[in-house]
Order: C-alpha cells, then structure tokens, then sequence
C-alpha cells in the first residue's frame, strides 16, 4: 500500500463517521500545490549531480503551511504528498494556526560532503524560495536534515527576500532558533506515554519499553521515560537491537552515541539482537519512532506490545491498524503522539514575529500544555464515539479544517 492510500484510508474512516459530504472529502484531501524541481549540484570532485526535489502545500485555511524538509534516499512525491496531510490534521488536533505542508530530496546525505549538503541545500531554496515563507509555508528539519541545514535555507533565502528568521523553524538557538525544539518531539512523546499509560492503569514502573530508533525522536524519548522510572528494556538503531530485560542505561547509550556519529554499534553493556527482532519483544509499551510503514500484516502476528505510540509518521499500515485494534491494542497515532515537534516549531515562530525569546521553562510548560490538552480531547471523542484514537483524532482535526474552510468562503 502505498503511502498516499494509507493516509487517505484514515481519513474517509473518520470522515464516514461525520458523515462528510464527497465534495467536501474531495476538497479537503486534495493538495493545494505539489512541486516537483530538479536540483543540480556541482560534487567535490568538479562533476555535476542532480537531484529532485520536491515541495507539497497540502492545506492554508487554518494559516500558513507548515512542514519538514526530508533528505533520504527513498523521497518520493507519494511519500511527500501523504506527509503533508498528515500535517494538515497534526496541526489541526493539536489546535495551532497552521495547515500541511513536506518536502524533501531524495537523497542519502551521509553520502555527501558538508560542503555538497550545503550546496545541495542552498540550491534547492534557489527552486523553492518564491513558494516558502513566514507567511505562506514554513518549512522545519525531519529525517535527514539538522539545525544547521535550517541556518543554510534561511540565509538563502533572506538573499532573495530580506533578515526574516521566521521563514523557517528547528533553527540553531544561537540562529533564532527555540530552546527545546530539539528535543520536543521525542519529549511530546514522553509526556503522552505517561498520560495515557495512567489512563490505562499502568504503573511507570511496571511498564516495559521497547523503541525502534534512536535518533532524535527516539533517544529523546528514551531519555524522557527513563527519567520517568520506565524500564526501557531495548532500543534499535540500523546497527542492532540493544536489549536488557532489566533496563538500559539510556544516558550511557546516549554518550555512546555522541561519541560514535549518532549510531549505537559498537555498544557492549546489553544483549545485541538484530535490528527487526525490536518488533517482536514481549513489552508492554512499543514505540516505533523510525521508517513508516515498519508494522504490517506481513508481521502483525509477531507484535506482543499492548500499547503502540507512534513515533515516526505512519508506522502502522491500515490492515495492521485494524488487527491491533480488534486485538485491544491500544494506538496513540502519530498526529498526536509526534505533533510536540511542530507544536514547538510553532512557539519558534512566534518568538520570531515578536523579536522575543522564551525560557526553556517556558517553552516546556507551554508544550506540556498543548500536548495535554489535545489529549484529552481525543481520549474524550474516542469514548463518546466507541472508536480508536486514531479515528477520534482524525474527526477533530477534520471538523476544525471544515469549520475553517467554511468560515473563509472556500466551501460552496
């Protein structure tokens, strides 16, 4: 299945329960611009490489359109396209003036020198720029791509348009950037693991965690729970899964990293079991926060956690959403369970139209804020309605992008 199909399968389930008219269907799932570039970059050795590049504005009825810029071989317009609505509903269920928007190139950066990423990048904005900014779309860092990326668009960019750093968020602090948006959206995932395994009855304590991942999302999560006295009992990267029965040490993994360009081979003081064995783990809590579309029905039958949150955009396929679900596992799907990354991108851009730096207190209490509220909203429809938080996340985000459409005159 592809991406696109995933996304959309979501979406007409939620829009059969408010009983959505076709057209409206039609108008709020189809993208408002999709851009498709060729970007050519001269390589250090003198030759000239090219690349695409794509950019999908998805939706603008609730404000300018937000989204990251992904840098991965495996970048392709459905991917993009599917990721840009996913963060129409994102920013809708967590309630920030924002609509959808992704892009990417598809291209493996750790096979580029900094100064080919950098030309790479600087190239790309030179195809795009006169589509992004502060007011329209805001692009941020995902899979792939750093502050310092950010630092790059947003200098490009201001030799076209003028000193804006609001143009882009996941800046450098020193760039005018946000502190915190770092870590916000593995911490985004933390904060609701707590809230929802109180809701379910379980103790920090007695619940095992598994994460898939341990890149920014996942390390940062691991952190957050460890911290939380959650016993997170294995963690994956493309290097293996890391397992201790008992409990990792989550800040010695997270020096080992540091010291080791980000990658956890080469770690000694755990069990090393290969990277898909992960998945399979008798676990309480599993959260993949990697590739999409890592659980299917091609594995369903293997997945023993009882409770998923979602970590990466679209890990579970619809089939495999399905199963888990008629099993009683219970989701916390991915426009809520990663939505703390935008949310604090979002405080990033008000600080910048306001020329004023928030604490990282601040930032922290606001995100705990957002976060928990748009929890309990979800926790609320989803019991009103007897359907998964999936579902019930994607019937708020939809009526607020309806409302909002209707309120501007775009509906007919």
């Amino acid at each position: 299945m592809k991406a696109t199909e995933a996304t959309d399968h979501y979406f007409n389930k939620a829009a059969d329960r408010l009983a959505l008219p076709v057209w409206m269907r039609k108008l709020l799932i189809t993208p408002k611009r999709e851009v498709t570039v060729q970007v050519a970059c001269q390589m250090d050795d003198g030759r000239v490489d090219t690349f695409i590049g794509f950019r999908v504005q998805h939706d603008n009825s609730r404000g300018p359109m937000k989204g990251g810029l992904r840098y991965h071989p495996a970048v392709d317009l459905d991917e993009v396209r599917s990721l840009a609505s996913l963060m129409t509903w994102k920013t809708a269920v967590v309630d920030i003036p924002y609509g959808g928007a992704k892009g990417g190139i598809g291209v493996d950066p750790r096979q580029l020198s900094r100064r080919e990423l950098e030309r790479l990048t600087r190239a790309f904005v030179d195809e795009i720029h006169d589509i992004i900014g502060p007011d329209t779309d805001i692009p941020a860092p995902d899979m792939g791509t750093t502050h310092e990326v950010m630092s790059w668009i947003r200098n490009q960019w201001e030799k076209y348009h003028g000193f804006n750093p609001a143009v882009i968020t996941g800046k450098p602090v020193e760039e005018y950037g946000a502190k915190g948006r770092e870590e916000a959206t593995g911490r985004g995932v933390g904060i609701l693991s707590v809230k929802l395994l109180k809701r379910l009855g379980f103790k920090p304590e007695t619940c095992r965690t598994a994460i898939q991942g341990f890149g920014n999302v996942g390390s940062h999560a691991a952190k957050f729970l460890s911290e939380a006295a959650f016993p997170v009992v294995a963690v994956s990267d493309l290097s293996g899964c890391y397992y201790n029965p008992k409990g990792l040490d989550v800040l010695d993994i997270f020096r080992h990293t540091l010291n080791n360009k980000g990658s956890m081979a080469g770690y000694k003081n755990c069990e090393v079991l290969p990277a898909d064995d992960l998945l399979k783990l008798e676990v309480e809590l599993l959260i993949p926060a990697a590739l999409g579309g890592v659980i299917t029905a091609a594995n369903i039958e293997q997945i023993q956690a009882k409770i998923i949150i979602e970590g990466a955009n679209g890990p579970i396929f619809p089939d495999a959403d399905e199963a888990l679900f008629e099993r009683g596992v219970v989701v916390l799907p991915d426009i809520l369970a990663n939505a703390g990354g935008v949310t604090v991108s979002y405080f990033e851009w008000v600080q910048n139209r306001q020329h004023y730096r928030w604490s990282l207190d601040r930032v922290r209490q606001e995100l705990d804020h957002t976060m928990s509220e748009a929890f309990e909203h979800i926790w609320q429809q989803s019991l009103h309605h007897q359907v998964s938080l999936r579902t019930a996340a994607f019937m708020i985000a939809i009526q607020r992008v309806r409302r909002a459409t209707e309120l501007a005159g775009l509906a007919f």
